[in-house]
């Protein structure tokens, strides 16, 4: 007769109801006498629908995002937009995410995971709807902020929902999984507006471009519903008995492991010290606040810039676009040119992701950062050129420096700035620290999505380029001088790992 023996994979002398750590509960894999892992030690159902449902709002992000590129033609032709007046229409999400994430954000730490998971979602699907239906440029305005104002909101929330329930070994993979879908979500908003602008000839088909998202959006508002409060965050202030219950709903499973679940109670007690928001920016967080922030803006300085722009600036380079007094069906026709440029290239966010899946683990966060700020800047350098060639050498050119961008923005920035943010904060500032992280980075992609059709137009595509050349370049530095390596760490060595070690707040490779 076969039976399962339990063993911890960190100690594998620990009795049954052994007081342990949320995280060391999490890591612990049940083994058949022979040592093979039992098929109990996967993911639950639990940790896998909480997965599911982080990575939503990552795909809900990316569709909203490129679809408003898709279709920013249509909604400046029909309510006859000015270049300021385009501008704040794709500043206005990136503003929303940028207040969102902290002010929004940071509640997780004071309030829950759980609720600000539950009440950004319920709140995206509010805005959306009021977009889909707005009479006017000025209530859409409203929607689109605070759809990022949700959207932002998410930023920091799904990554602890994903980090604070999951294997130390499977936390960056299943991070970045969820990120993959920021990506799915770039792809699907671009073949979206494919797929209605090549059925229609009326210029207000941007709203339904918006209202076909509005049911999926409400189903992960429900589903949103039914999770679990996180463990780590429960434990950290000091509520530990619920820590308990949520952390064998956590990890119900068939057959049950672990049968017991005691908590130690070692946390909590330095919850009203650690939560102060300016610790972020006192030593030893102050390094991690650098890391998290600044690569990340001046990483979105590029990636929202092009990712919004690509099908105006690829129907631009190759002579797609009119100056003025094009007819509708003419825009829609050109938008539709552009879009399916657009969509091809952005296949490669979702190829660079992947490859970044199978890498993180092995070649750790800040080595695939850094060169991806290098692939960034050679990529848009590459298509900065193009405006010297013609014909079929300028379609090539084009094409190669975008596609090379979004491999490689995805391969590194744009995906570990994500990862690290949620990474190198203890529980008690995670919301903080990630949300305003993720603040001072979308206020570079406000930045530059007001700017880009501004500057595009007074100074023209390969110069607009070449200066984000420039900040890519200057990300791979930054990254390197406050370079903080979490790969392997469990989310408790996070918490400590300057308190115990003040050694590690200096700059090396592990």
């Amino acid at each position: 007769m076969f039976c399962v023996m339990a063993i911890p994979a960190s100690e594998g002398d620990d009795e049954p109801g052994t007081p342990s750590t949320v995280q060391r509960f999490i890591d612990e894999t049940p083994r058949w006498r022979d040592g093979t892992p039992a098929v109990a030690g996967g993911m639950t159902s639990m940790q896998g629908r909480i997965w599911w449902l982080a990575s939503a709002g990552k795909f809900f992000e990316g569709l909203i995002v490129f679809l408003i590129g898709v279709a920013l033609p249509l909604i400046t032709a029909y309510w006859s937009l000015s270049a300021v007046e385009t501008g704040l229409l794709t500043a206005a999400p990136l503003a929303g995410i940028m207040v969102g994430a902290t002010a929004l954000g940071g509640l997780s730490d004071r309030f829950g995971r759980r609720q600000m998971f539950l009440i950004e979602m319920v709140l995206f699907t509010v805005f959306l709807l009021g977009a889909t239906v707005a009479p006017g440029f000025a209530v859409f305005l409203v929607c689109l902020f605070g759809m990022g104002t949700a959207l932002g909101c998410d930023y920091p929330t799904a990554h602890a929902m994903i980090s604070e329930t999951q294997s130390t070994a499977g936390r960056g993979r299943l991070v970045l999984s969820a990120f993959a879908f920021q990506a799915v979500g770039a792809v699907a908003g671009t073949l979206v507006g494919v797929a209605i602008l090549s059925t229609t000839d009326s210029l207000d088909s941007w709203r339904l471009m918006f209202g076909v998202v509005v049911v999926p959006a409400a189903l992960v508002a429900v589903g949103r519903l039914f999770i679990v409060q996180s463990p780590h965050w429960l434990a950290n202030v000091g509520r530990h008995a619920e820590a308990e219950v949520e952390l064998r709903k956590l990890l119900d499973r068939t057959p049950q492991y672990p049968s017991v679940v005691t908590l130690s109670a070692d946390r909590g007690a330095d919850e009203a010290e650690t939560k102060d928001v300016r610790a972020l920016f006192a030593a030893p967080w102050r390094r991690s606040t650098i890391l998290a922030s600044v690569p990340w803006f001046l990483q979105d300085l590029s990636t929202y810039g092009i990712g919004i722009f690509t099908p105006t600036i690829i129907a631009t380079t190759l002579g797609n676009v009119a100056s003025s007094g094009s007819s509708s069906s003419a825009i829609i026709h050109k938008d539709l040119l552009g879009a399916k440029g657009a969509a091809l290239i952005d296949v490669f966010l979702l190829v660079g992701i992947l490859v970044a899946i199978v890498l993180v683990n092995r070649w750790g966060r800040m080595r695939l950062q850094m060169l991806g700020f290098l692939g960034c800047a050679t990529g848009l350098a590459i298509a900065a050129s193009s405006t010297l060639a013609h014909g079929s050498v300028q379609t090539v050119l084009v094409f190669a420096g975008f596609i090379l961008f979004q491999f490689m923005t995805n391969l590194g920035p744009n995906s570990m700035t994500y990862v690290v943010a949620g990474e190198v904060f203890p529980t008690a500032l995670r919301g903080t620290g990630a949300g305003m992280a993720a603040s001072i980075a979308k206020s570079g992609a406000v930045l530059t999505s007001f700017l880009f059709p501004i500057l595009l137009v007074a100074w023209g595509t390969s110069a607009v380029l070449a200066i984000l050349v420039g900040t890519s370049l200057l990300g791979a530095l930054i990254t390197w001088l406050f370079r903080i390596e979490t790969t392997g760490r469990s989310v408790e060595e996070i918490d400590s790992m300057y308190e115990e070690h003040p050694e590690q707040a200096e700059p090396a490779q592990r």
